[in-house]
């Protein structure tokens, strides 16, 4: 059985015109779920008894369930119970700007990024829409504030589910639904090429950040097995596609690891990659998780290589650390709690 909250707006205009009703029911639907927040049909009170029989009928309404939840400052960190006895997380950071929320889109990870949490519990499933729609809910539901910008960043590889992404920002971008702007909007993608081409003709300019970690293939093939399949050439080719056709800036993301990737050799092929191109590279502290091979690099190194960078000509930030004393990497409290 569908779940009403997996329903994009064009979705129940369509399920509403099937059963003989006009299809601007489905606005009527839309904020009853999303602005007045009421999720007991029976309460849809501009709806006829009738409809609203059928709409029981023909959907269901069950949400994810809080399991955990960790709180660190200005962190909150989720564990949710799906319908099927599996678990995601999702985390929550308060900025100045706003609340933000980082998302999962798989029950685990196909992609095997060697530093990362997530892929050591390999891909059970893609998310139903529903279910990324609801992370937002509950959590709204749960801390009382509207969250402003949403990051689909956490379990899984967003683009491995790409069709069920779409659907998502489609609902929570629409202006009957969670309203929320695409330009605070970002997915992220480990580099699956063909979906990166696929984003950039979507009417909805979201922003795209990209999962790149070292500059040169050798090193990306060790820590990234999706490189052996799409490696930095066409990636970049990509990546200067998108720009083209959307004229939106992309993110490259870095995760600074330890004698790994992060000398200043590596700052300056990262540079040459990128040169003249409308992206900026955010370096992220990396969050040690049971990974004992992999350790953060220091402040010091951080620093030097975001200064190489800088000397380069190339626009780049240090992101800002939230959930240090919890366990905020990707997979790390859906791992404890699978063992």
């Amino acid at each position: 059985m569908r779940n009403l909250f997996g329903m994009t707006l064009n979705d129940l205009e369509a399920y509403f015109l099937s059963i003989g009703e006009k299809k601007f029911k489905a606005i009527q639907v839309f904020e009853w779920l999303y602005k007045k927040r009421v999720w007991d049909i029976e309460e849809f009170s501009n709806i006829k008894k009738e409809v609203r029989e059928q709409i029981k009928h023909d959907f269901d309404m069950t949400m994810i369930a809080i399991k955990k939840k960790q709180i660190d400052h200005l962190t909150y960190k989720y564990l949710f119970k799906l319908a099927d006895e599996e678990y995601i997380e999702a985390v929550v950071m308060m900025h100045d700007y706003g609340i933000s929320i980082c998302i999962s889109s798989q029950v685990g990870c196909n992609m095997g990024c060697a530093f990362c949490e997530s892929g050591r519990l390999k891909k059970v499933r893609n998310l139903d829409v529903h279910e990324m729609v609801e992370q937002i809910l509950v959590i709204e539901q749960d801390l009382d504030k509207r969250i402003s910008h949403v990051v689909v960043m956490g379990i899984g590889e967003p683009f491995d589910n790409y069709d069920n992404v779409i659907s998502f920002i489609k609902i929570i971008n629409d202006p009957h639904g969670l309203s929320i702007g695409a330009r605070h909007i970002t997915v992220s993608t480990c580099g699956l090429i063909p979906q990166i081409y696929e984003l950039s003709k979507l009417p909805i300019k979201i922003n795209l950040a990209i999962s790149f970690h070292a500059p040169t293939d050798e090193l990306r093939s060790k820590l990234m097995p999706v490189n052996k399949v799409y490696s930095i050439t066409p990636l970049i080719k990509a990546i200067a596609d998108y720009l083209q056709v959307t004229s939106r800036r992309v993110t490259i993301e870095y995760v600074m690891l330890n004698n790994v990737n992060d000398s200043i050799t590596c700052a300056k092929a990262l540079a040459h990659l990128f040169k003249g191109m409308n992206i900026y590279i955010n370096l992220i502290p990396y969050n040690e998780t049971n990974h004992l091979e992999f350790k953060r690099s220091s402040k010091t190194k951080i620093n030097a290589f975001y200064n190489e960078l800088k000397k380069q000509g190339i626009n780049v930030t240090i992101r800002k650390e939230f959930g240090s004393n919890i366990q905020a990497a990707c997979g790390q409290l859906r791992g404890s709690m699978k063992k």
